[in-house]
């Protein structure tokens, strides 16, 4: 092969590793086509004054990495080839990395300091807007009713409400967290008496009572201390709107339960006893019994209890 000099405006530029040890260097242009993989063969002229004889024996082109290189650029100074733009690497992404972090702290800055410096807004006024309607009596009830005694409860209640979403494939819930306070009262419905249930011996100054059992006369939630504390809906679930009216419902029937079982009925049993005796002892009755309906081996089981008569010689006690 004979290969014609580099022309002066295009001087050779070696790869990077530049050609293997014993071989000599390739032709400055390789011809176009499948030049990585089949020898050039015949007489071809690569326009820079390189040329290859047809009697030559085939030339393998080489890999880029060995392949002579003819630049046509012209040479740059090294203010014009500092000038010249560089290809993004790591370190301007850090770069550019480090200024976005500046700019991100000086804005949360910048905000913590309007938020100290600068009060806050004043808070938007709301208005409420009630329309009273007329109160209407619908029952009027008669009571007699001793209440004795009288526990205060309190108790958290949990309760979450869960159904499927997308055909089984989330679970939902609708939680609620409800604090109810109630206050469970008890005592004795004099309305429930009879004739006979009291008798009085004015001569000796005795004087029995027969009251109705003790009961629990209502478990009500104070509202002034009942409040939801959480409520926590999915984005998938629906809202149950009375979900809280249910639970308020089971917190007064649990509060009235606990109460029971912490003996409500039998402390109102014996405040009952106690304040009657000392009514009726204040009367001038000297021995006074009180006794319950559903209480047994007491006086007055064997029948009716009556009013035994007074002596005509004495006056009643005043």
């Amino acid at each position: 092969a004979r290969v014609a000099p580099p022309s002066p405006r295009a001087p050779l530029q070696l790869g990077p590793l530049g050609p293997p040890f014993g071989v000599p260097p390739p032709p400055a242009d390789p011809p176009f086509g499948r030049a990585d993989r089949e020898p050039v063969r015949g007489r071809r002229h690569t326009g820079h004054g390189t040329s290859i004889s047809p009697k030559a024996p085939a030339a393998r082109i080489f890999p880029s990495r060995y392949r002579v290189a003819m630049s046509s650029e012209p040479d740059l100074s090294p203010a014009e080839a500092a000038a010249r733009p560089t290809p993004f690497g790591p370190g301007r992404a850090l770069g550019w990395l480090f200024v976005l972090g500046l700019l991100a702290a000086g804005l949360l800055g910048g905000a913590l300091l309007y938020r100290v410096l600068v009060p806050p807004p004043p808070a938007p006024e709301v208005v409420e807007v009630e329309r009273p309607g007329p109160s209407v009596v619908t029952a009027v009830r008669d009571l007699a009713r001793l209440e004795t005694a009288a526990f205060h409860m309190e108790r958290v209640i949990d309760r979450r409400r869960r159904s499927q979403a997308l055909f089984g494939l989330l679970e939902q819930e609708d939680a609620l967290l409800l604090v109810a306070a109630a206050d469970v009262t008890a005592g004795v419905d004099l309305t429930r008496m009879q004739d006979g249930d009291v008798v009085i011996d004015r001569a000796r100054g005795e004087a029995f009572l027969t009251l109705p059992a003790p009961e629990v006369f209502g478990a009500r939630l104070d509202n002034a201390r009942t409040y939801v504390h959480t409520r926590d809906t999915d984005v998938f679930a629906a809202r149950d709107g009375t979900l809280e009216t249910r639970v308020r419902r089971e917190a007064e029937a649990e509060l009235r339960q606990a109460a029971l079982d912490a003996g409500l009925l039998a402390r109102a049993r014996d405040n009952a006893r106690s304040a009657l005796t000392t009514l009726v002892r204040a009367l001038g009755y000297a021995r006074v019994e009180v006794r319950f309906n559903d209480q047994e081996g007491e006086p007055g089981d064997d029948g009716p209890v009556r009013e035994l008569p007074a002596a005509p010689t004495e006056s009643p006690p005043r």
